[in-house]
């Protein structure tokens, strides 16, 4: 994949993601999500970078093993829309392996990219980092084609599948 840069610094571009009304993990009306914005940093990879508060714990202090693995299942799937911000999957296999809690409270990273691309199956990668770099947890993910994926414009519209502003230009314009 070429590398997209930015004009202004040369550092490799941050292209923000569409997010939808109700995902669990993205949507921005899911009073009950997590709310998470993607980005793509021009080299073909996915990241973002959420502090989750303790409404999501399992044990005190420490994310619930099932919101770790929803964040990597997003993020190896967002990783496979790299080129197609249209071109939906479905997870058919998830295979995780959690190497340390994941402290709430605390900004964390999660990564994704694609290993492998066979047409209508992808396989991708995904990590959860703890903000001194430790990996937390990671996943390989089995995309699947979704044969009935939305392409419609006015259907992703009523989705409220578009790159939505974000938080920061929302504060600083007084919405």
């Amino acid at each position: 994949m070429k590398e997209k840069r930015s004009e202004q610094s040369g550092a490799p571009a941050r292209i923000k993601q569409p997010n939808s009304r109700h995902c669990f993990v993205c949507g921005v009306e899911n009073k009950s999500g997590l709310g998470l914005e993607f980005f793509e940093d021009g080299q073909g990879r996915v990241a973002a970078e959420p502090c989750l508060p303790e409404s999501y714990q399992g044990y005190p202090g420490i994310v619930h093993g099932g919101i770790v693995a929803a964040m990597l299942d997003e993020v190896a799937g967002r990783a496979a829309m790299i080129d197609d911000h249209t071109h939906f999957r479905l997870t058919a296999k998830l295979a995780i392996r959690y190497r340390r809690p994941v402290p709430t409270g605390e900004t964390i990273r999660l990564q994704g990219w694609v290993e492998e691309d066979r047409g209508r199956l992808v396989t991708a990668h995904a990590e959860v980092r703890l903000n001194d770099g430790t990996l937390a947890a990671e996943a390989e993910a089995v995309l699947a084609d979704l044969s009935e994926a939305p392409e419609e414009t006015e259907v992703l519209e009523a989705l409220g599948w578009r790159v939505y502003a974000d938080a920061e230009d929302e504060q600083g314009s007084g919405r």
